[in-house]
């Protein structure tokens, strides 16, 4: 009795820690590719392991107890191993629950996160030729550009990376192959450094709603045509002076 009552005290022990953990628990997390929204996807996720099972470059790990991501969760950490963006998409084709949606069918829709540069750490904001970042991104002139910024004491350009979250999928590739110790650019959740403008702003380049599409310029007037413009051409008809003596004679 004493026996089962230790193993009973001992279960409930850690399963109240497991509970806890899982309250805590973050949604920090770099999900594999077609990821649902983070509390779908843990809803939906059944921690079964057949995304990572699948994976070719073993980017993909389960969270375990201790880490700050809810147990039996796929996630991966760009640093040690990015996502190498298959084309056909493995692991979302393994999901059989649809936590991995299976409408996604390119890779480069997919949004797993974004990167985000830290200029104060970046070589190429320090004046140094890098753009490793930029060579390596796998949507290259389009997720990661490259600017061209003129020096006030030199001759040569300092070559700036720009990220472009319109076409970052958040591989990590980038993150992985950053020369710093510490890496200068890091995919993190899009929605921790993303704003968001006021949909009470009508941005008239984007928006083609009711109200833009409305508005019209009012009617220009009528010209007439080859109506001479009035005043002297000086400089056409000679000067002043002539202009006067001609009308004096």
């Amino acid at each position: 009795m004493a026996r089962n009552a230790s193993l009973v005290a001992g279960g409930g022990s850690l399963w109240a820690y497991l509970l806890n953990q899982q309250a805590h628990a973050n949604n920090n997390a770099i999900r594999p590719p077609g990821a649902l929204a983070e509390k779908d996807f843990n809803a939906a996720c059944i921690k079964c392991g057949q995304c990572v099972t699948d994976c070719p470059y073993n980017t993909l790990k389960l969270a375990t107890t201790g880490e700050s991501i809810p147990i039996g969760t796929p996630y991966y950490t760009p640093r040690d191993v990015p996502c190498y963006m298959c084309e056909d998409i493995p692991c979302t084709r393994a999901c059989p629950t649809g936590a991995l949606s299976p409408d996604l069918n390119k890779i480069e829709d997919s949004r797993m996160g974004l990167a985000v540069i830290d200029m104060e750490s970046c070589i190429s904001y320090l004046g140094l030729r890098c753009e490793i970042c930029h060579r390596v991104c796998p949507v290259q002139n389009k997720a990661i550009t490259i600017e061209h910024h003129p020096r006030k004491t030199s001759k040569h350009s300092m070559f700036i990376p720009v990220v472009h979250s319109s076409d970052c999928t958040g591989c990590g590739v980038c993150e992985k192959a950053c020369p710093t110790d510490e890496a200068a650019i890091k995919v993190v959740k899009a929605e921790m450094v993303q704003g968001k403008v006021g949909e009470h702003y009508r941005l008239g380049w984007k928006n083609t709603g009711e109200i833009t599409q409305k508005f019209k310029a009012p009617p220009r007037k009528k010209q007439t045509k080859n109506k001479p413009a009035g005043g002297l051409d000086y400089f056409n008809n000679g000067s002043n002076d002539e202009l006067i003596e001609g009308e004096i004679k």
